[in-house]
């Protein structure tokens, strides 16, 4: 007997607020077709004024808990990836425990930029086989509205908000690639790249949040070879290759970066699950809600393997296997 971290339920939050490509020629020299052309981005959404990250989380979070048939009482921990906190401190885990009238397990954030969600999951599932905790919330919410330079078109018009979390519990698997639940993770990271994507204030720097920057063209050659590396160490670690992966749920970034990993993996498009369209990037929210839009259209089935992978400021990166 082998125990798995399973998958039991998901969801995902969007704010109301759609914004259009169009909505940005207004005040910036761009056009829609500039913007569908180099991202694949054709709208995103955007949170009310008075809408923090951890509303966000608190809606995805129930909707998770409601497609497992679980409620809050059968929650251990709270894990939330998250790199536009409400505050400080402290962390958006907690806000969503309270608001869910949890009170009793423990919450916490992971901060790991568009790869935050991956290295959540990877962290998640350490806290269940280790005999932590029996159920795990994790949680991608964002909320990158706040920290984008509206006068960048290179930038302000590639991000978007939203939230996704997933319910994950412990079930008994044979130890084989077979079973369902998380199979392997790969994380890496390399602080030599932090120039490339970062946000240019903090606590211990500037005393304000900042604005997002990033070095587009650059980044896009290392997301491309980083993505591709870390999915097939992960893939490597439990004797499978792309051939074997039935749906890959990347980051969704770009849909450029998206189109030449999954080129690198030998994998057609058609057996890639593809929301940037619609979501923008969504940073650690991206692989949560492109989960959940999978499996709510009918294309993510029990059995399948998935493979999730996600490259974010730091550089940080990382890939996970698991069956659904």
């Amino acid at each position: 007997m082998t125990l798995r971290a399973v998958v039991q339920g998901i969801g995902h939050y969007l704010p109301e607020r759609i914004v259009p490509n169009a909505e940005f020629e207004a005040t910036l020299d761009t056009s829609d077709e500039w913007i569908r052309t180099r991202s694949g981005i054709e709208r995103r959404h955007f949170a009310a004024k008075d809408q923090p990250t951890s509303d966000l989380a608190v809606r995805a979070a129930r909707a998770a808990l409601e497609h497992a048939g679980l409620t809050p009482d059968d929650i251990d921990g709270i894990v939330v990836a998250t790199s536009t906190p409400d505050l400080t401190f402290p962390s958006v885990a907690t806000m969503v425990q309270s608001e869910l009238g949890m009170t009793r397990g423990f919450g916490f954030d992971v901060q790991a930029v568009c790869a935050g969600f991956i290295y959540a999951l990877t962290t998640a599932n350490a806290l269940l086989l280790s005999g932590q905790a029996q159920r795990v919330l994790v949680i991608g919410a964002e909320t990158f509205s706040r920290i984008m330079d509206w006068t960048d078109r290179s930038t302000c018009v590639l991000f978007g908000d939203g939230a996704g979390a997933l319910v994950l519990g412990l079930e008994e698997g044979a130890g084989t690639s077979e079973d369902r639940g998380i199979l392997s993770a790969d994380l890496n990271s390399d602080g030599r790249y932090r120039d490339m994507l970062y946000v240019d204030g903090g606590v211990s720097t500037t005393g304000e949040a900042g604005k997002l920057r990033m070095q587009g063209n650059p980044l896009f050659r290392q997301a491309v070879e980083k993505l591709a590396s870390t999915a097939e160490t992960a893939l490597a670690k439990i004797g499978l290759s792309g051939s074997d992966v039935d749906w890959i749920v990347p980051h969704q970034a770009n849909i450029r970066i998206i189109q030449g990993t999954a080129k690198k993996l030998g994998l057609p498009m058609e057996r890639v699950i593809v929301t940037v369209q619609d979501h923008g990037n969504t940073s650690a929210a991206s692989i949560p809600l492109a989960l959940s839009v999978g499996v709510a259209s009918g294309k993510i089935k029990r059995g399948d393997l998935l493979l999730a992978e996600a490259i974010g400021g730091g550089l940080a990166w990382g890939a996970v296997a698991l069956r659904w």
